[in-house]
């Protein structure tokens, strides 16, 4: 089964699910993929209609069917572009440092493959945005390099297909959706395919309600997608963002996770995304790989060379419970418990490499241990957080 078929199976089943938000996204998804204008236009038609009957549960059903079916007929046969492994971006031993200043970013080496997600974490300061810039091209590394394995032709050309998206956007003028437009323009995207894709790409970011919004009246949620749709009229390979999911909350931060997720895994217009985020564990769970940096030294959970894993142990649990720590020392003493820590009430525990997380929870069920939340962070960056 190929990519497009098993995304298309999964996207069919939205119908019976009712899920018409996630639906009409990932439909808006297939019908870029096409680069078909006449589809574009019916598309957006579709999109009307639903603005006018989202009350018509059953009418919705057989007009998403319709409108599958005949992206299903065009994309069916079409050559998928998507090829794991395939790098966008190596950096060779980068080095970052300043002039009367200790803080140095690196040496760091990786790869960012099409695809891919890339996370970014650590505390502030330790060289999250610097990275960021440096791979931009905003930042002239001290040392090291940066190879761009995809096609472009000049400096503009390269900006066209990296695009870097800060935590802090500038403000602009006029309207939102003349700001879109204008920036399709830009690129090269004229007329009837103007209009066309600058609605599909507000639709598809939830931003058809504040077309005529200005910049002023927008939150911050939504100025970041102003921003990622107005990226993606740019046809990007390869997207920097910095902290994407500030000011959000944990439902808001979830969908704009998802929707990296389905747009940087497209069958037919892939591209890599790196993004620096406080919010680890939601990071964590997007991501196909996680960059710790600690006073600008890069940490990898699944390449790491600074990190003595004999020194770690296997197991590692973070948990909240209202009981004391004596309490708790005495309870998971014949676990072979080897640290017990608690920061801001989260207890870290700590045990020795053949204590497994059944062992734990067989424990804390048998003395009814009041634990309110657990999470395995053996295998997560969290555990780098730890001193």
């Amino acid at each position: 089964m190929t990519l497009f078929q098993s995304q298309f199976d999964e996207i069919r089943k939205l119908i019976d699910y009712e899920d018409f938000t996630l639906l009409t996204k990932r439909v808006i998804d297939f019908t870029f993929d096409t680069e078909n204008i006449a589809i574009y236009k019916k598309v957006v038609e579709f999109l009307d209609w639903l603005d006018n009957n989202n009350d018509k549960t059953e009418e919705k059903k057989e007009q998403f069917n319709q409108i599958l079916g005949m992206l299903y007929q065009e994309l069916v046969s079409k050559p998928i572009t998507l090829q794991k492994g395939t790098p966008l971006l190596i950096a060779n031993n980068l080095i970052k440092s300043y002039k009367n200043s200790s803080f140095a970013l690196g040496p760091i080496s990786f790869a960012i493959e099409d695809g891919q997600i890339v996370g970014l974490v650590g505390e502030n300061g330790n060289g999250k945005t610097t990275l960021l810039r440096s791979l931009c091209g905003e930042l002239q590394p001290t040392s090291g390099e940066i190879k761009y394995m995809f096609p472009h032709t000049d400096n503009y050309d390269l900006r066209s297909k990296l695009i870097y998206i800060p935590q802090r956007t500038t403000s602009w003028q006029g309207s939102l959706l003349s700001n879109l437009r204008f920036t399709a323009s830009s690129y090269g995207i004229t007329g009837d395919e103007n209009i066309l894709m600058v609605e599909l790409v507000v639709a598809r970011m939830g931003l058809r309600k504040y077309r005529s919004y200005s910049w002023k009246n927008l939150s911050s949620g939504y100025k970041m997608r102003f921003e990622l749709a107005r990226a993606l009229l740019r046809k990007p390979k390869l997207l920097l963002i910095d902290e994407p999911l500030a000011n959000l909350d944990i439902l808001a931060q979830q969908i704009v996770l998802d929707d990296f997720r389905d747009i940087a895994r497209s069958p037919f217009r892939p591209l890599g995304i790196v993004l620096s985020s406080q919010q680890l564990y939601e990071v964590e769970k997007t991501s196909d790989s996680v960059i710790f940096l600690k006073n600008g030294t890069p940490r990898n959970l699944s390449q790491d060379t600074d990190v003595t894993y004999t020194e770690i142990p296997k197991l590692i649990i973070e948990f909240e419970c209202e009981w004391k720590q004596d309490q708790l020392r005495e309870i998971f003493e014949t676990l072979k418990l080897e640290k017990l820590q608690i920061n801001g009430g989260t207890y870290v525990a700590s045990f020795s490499e053949n204590i497994s997380q059944d062992d734990f929870l067989t424990k804390i069920l048998e003395q009814k241990v009041p634990v309110t939340y657990f999470r395995n962070i053996s295998n997560s960056t969290r555990r780098f957080f730890l001193s």
